[in-house]
């Protein structure tokens, strides 16, 4: 494809924009909402001046539709990365960086690499956006993880768009959740009450920032005051420049902290020392996980579901039906076992479990969402009798802790892209 550059009477390629580093960035700053100090700043990608690729969407567009998404984003963090080294002259910055989901759970490699070519004094905190949860909830974990390890902290974007998805927001467990610009002109709409209120639960809870995008006058910015957000970004300071202004480094505002080995643990072997475990037979625990679907069913705002049922012979046709119907209305839903399909009823992500893996003893229901947390963690104590009489060892709980390690153990064991 290409396009007139009226500077130079020729056309201009995507292959030439990127071989001939035709791409650059402005800045945008983020300001704390309370002192007014200029705390970090976003890369936001630009082409070449008075060319259709001056568009930063034009340029996503394109280079999707020609599978070149990954080198778009390779060139335009490297160049991120090197105006930060340079314009920071030396001194310790923050910087935002966008990065599309297909890049961060099919190329995590050229990603990784990428950002370890940054300057020592350079902090990154990489953006993703919140549609890449429901399409891929276990591959957008596992990469940022792997970004997190490598020293850069999360930013979930578009927040409120799709106010269904606020449910995953204490699953990624972002460090900067970043409201959508909307929300700033809704205030008095219930559903950005909701959506503000979901949001500021999680962010006192996790010790997260948040963002209001698109602040463009005082009123505005009272207005987030009012969302709840700790940080502004809009016209009121800046379009965007080609140099940084004068900032205050807070690392500690912007650093990672990894979820670590929940991901990999099982949701009984969460629960830990100290809590009071107690034995029943399977038939008085059954109205006990049916309640936990009903309240996952009842929430205002709707929650994930996670349920451990051990073989798939468990997964009985009444089981079907009611999660069948619990996929219809919640965001997301996934059942586990020995045996289990991709996708054991419809809307329901399977996950299929190796007779070997410790989730395959246990049984577990969890509900998490922004303003739920609830979970049953049983274990099987090995009986072949009956199977309503089968004595299990199990916890009841209400700790969000403990309730977001159970559902992240869960999600360790989803396969990414599926």
């Amino acid at each position: 494809m290409g396009v007139v550059d009226t500077r130079h009477g020729s056309e201009l390629s995507l292959d030439e924009v990127l071989g001939r580093q035709l791409l650059h960035c402005v800045y945008q700053p983020f300001v704390d909402v309370d002192s007014g100090a200029v705390l970090a700043f976003e890369a936001l990608l630009r082409g070449p001046a008075n060319t259709v690729w001056q568009s930063p969407m034009e340029l996503l567009h394109a280079a999707s539709r020609l599978d070149r998404l990954a080198d778009l984003e390779r060139a335009s963090l490297r160049a991120s990365l090197t105006d930060a080294a340079a314009f920071s002259q030396g001194r310790p910055v923050t910087l935002f960086v966008n990065v599309e989901p297909t890049t961060l759970t099919r190329r995590l490699d050229m990603l990784v690499a990428v950002l370890a070519e940054r300057a020592p004094h350079v902090q990154v905190v990489v953006e993703i956006t919140e549609r890449a949860l429901a399409d891929d909830l276990a591959g957008v974990l596992a990469g940022a993880e792997r970004l997190r390890a490598a020293g850069c902290a999360i930013a979930l974007d578009d927040v409120g768009v799709h106010p269904e998805s606020l449910a995953f927001i204490p699953l990624l467990r972002p460090e900067v959740v970043k409201l959508d610009l909307k929300l700033l002109r809704t205030v008095k709409d219930p559903v950005t009450v909701t959506v503000a209120g979901a949001v500021r639960a999680y962010a006192e809870q996790a010790g997260a920032e948040v963002v209001a995008e698109g602040i463009e006058t005082p009123e505005d910015l009272t207005r987030a005051m009012v969302l709840g957000a700790t940080l502004g970004q809009g016209w009121l300071w800046s379009r965007g420049e080609r140099r940084f202004t004068p900032s205050t480094f807070r690392p500690e505002r912007f650093a990672a902290r990894p979820i670590g080995a929940s991901l990999r643990a099982t949701p009984y072997q969460s629960v830990g020392a100290g809590r009071h475990i107690r034995h029943a037979p399977k038939h008085l625990l059954v109205p006990l996980s049916k309640t936990l679907e009903l309240m996952a069913m009842q929430a205002a705002v709707p929650p994930v579901l996670f349920g451990a049922f051990e073989h798939v012979k468990f997964f009985r046709p009444s089981t079907h039906r009611r999660f069948t119907d619990l996929a219809a209305a919640l965001p997301f839903v996934a059942a586990f076992g020995v045996d289990m399909p991709a996708e054991p009823a419809p809307g329901v992500r399977g996950g299929n479990l190796s007779v070997h893996d410790p989730l395959a003893t246990e049984w577990t229901v969890v509900v998490l969402g922004a303003h739920t947390a609830a979970a049953l963690m049983a274990r099987d104590l090995g009986d072949t009798g009956p199977d309503p009489d089968r004595q299990f060892e199990f916890v009841v709980t209400y700790d969000r802790a403990l309730v977001t390690a159970a559902a992240h153990a869960m999600i360790g064991r989803l396969t990414p892209g599926g």
